[in-house]
């Protein structure tokens, strides 16, 4: 029987060398970064079990890196006439199938690749009462994987990737530690990612994804004796905004005032320049610091300029949505 719980139980499988030549191909990325997709996969459930498959000859440098995010290396080593691709294809298949007759508690399945040759394994963990979310690059994603899907995401929009797209290369960099994250910025970004699913953000079920993205997470560590203690002192801070009952309230953005109504000001009056046609996202952050040169999202709170554009559209300040003949994120008037 399932566990009696409306918290997603989640398998992760990773066609790691379908992901990797895609984002390096089309992204222009060095090395592919699990990163976001792990931070995407917390803020929808407890990922329980993350498997990536490849003949890792190939990929030495991302091994530590992969380690570091607790995913399990399946070797698929090259032998002579065989198809490794297939190899790694199958392997993958009989690993998911099982997972989903033997482990009944996994409610969410994911399928990193955007190989079409894995349609019909997401058609029968359908069948099967698994939901299954596919994660690929845009521009190596067949266009038959997504429909299949219950939910698709595409590598290039997930928060963190163009961060990785813009950083420079330095040495040593896979043993280095992520900079720390500040409170502002892990509560905002959590709570924006979470909303993106249309359901209303309780206190608990915030905590809970959080200490997911960040398992080391303890209120205490930054002056309070509870969660909810904290979001009170954000929400007199106006960083986030309390409502229902005082022991789960229930989280949201703020819908005005606050230190970043008036960066969100500015951005509704750039978008607004733009008119009905709307504006590419990838021109407007240069816009907004032609016009105020202080302008920093992440000392706002959040994570990068995707995520402070998605929560100005969340607010319906702006309209949002990708425009495939650009490759980017238009933004248009609201209404």
């Amino acid at each position: 029987m399932r566990a009696d719980s409306a918290e997603e139980r989640i398998g992760v499988f990773v066609d790691y060398e379908n992901l990797a030549i895609g984002a390096r191909d089309n992204l222009g990325l060095k090395r592919f970064d699990f990163g976001p997709i792990a931070r995407a996969m917390a803020e929808r459930g407890r990922v329980v079990y993350r498997r990536a498959y490849a003949d890792w000859s190939g990929f030495d440098d991302d091994r530590r890196h992969l380690t570091r995010h607790q995913v399990e290396l399946i070797e698929i080593p090259q032998r002579m006439g065989a198809s490794r691709k297939n190899a790694a294809d199958i392997k993958m298949v009989v690993d998911a199938l099982e997972l989903a007759f033997e482990r009944d508690f996994v409610t969410t399945i994911v399928l990193c690749t955007g190989d079409s040759d894995f349609t019909p394994l997401v058609q029968k963990l359908r069948e099967l009462d698994r939901r299954v979310i596919g994660i690929g690059v845009r521009d190596s994603t067949s266009k038959l994987l997504p429909p299949a899907c219950d939910e698709f995401l595409f590598y290039d929009s997930l928060e963190g990737v163009e961060a990785v797209r813009e950083a420079p290369e330095r040495a040593g960099d896979d043993e280095a530690d992520a900079p720390p994250t500040s409170l502002d910025e892990l509560v905002i970004s959590t709570l924006v990612g979470m909303q993106g699913s249309g359901e209303d953000v309780r206190a608990s079920t915030l905590k809970r994804a959080i200490q997911r993205i960040d398992p080391t997470f303890v209120e205490s560590d930054h002056g309070f004796r509870g969660f909810t203690e904290l979001l009170r002192h954000l929400s007199e801070r106006q960083v986030v905004e309390l409502s229902g009952t005082k022991r789960d309230p229930e989280v949201d953005l703020v819908t005005g005032g606050g230190p970043a109504q008036a960066a969100f000001d500015l951005l509704v009056a750039v978008v607004g320049e733009a008119g009905k046609k709307g504006a590419a996202m990838s021109g407007l952050k240069t816009e907004i610091r032609r016009q105020d040169a202080d302008f920093n999202e992440r000392a706002l709170g959040y994570g990068g300029f995707l995520q402070f554009c998605k929560a100005a559209a969340a607010r319906d300040l702006v309209a949002m949505a990708w425009d495939d003949k650009r490759g980017d994120y238009l933004l248009a008037p609201a209404g």
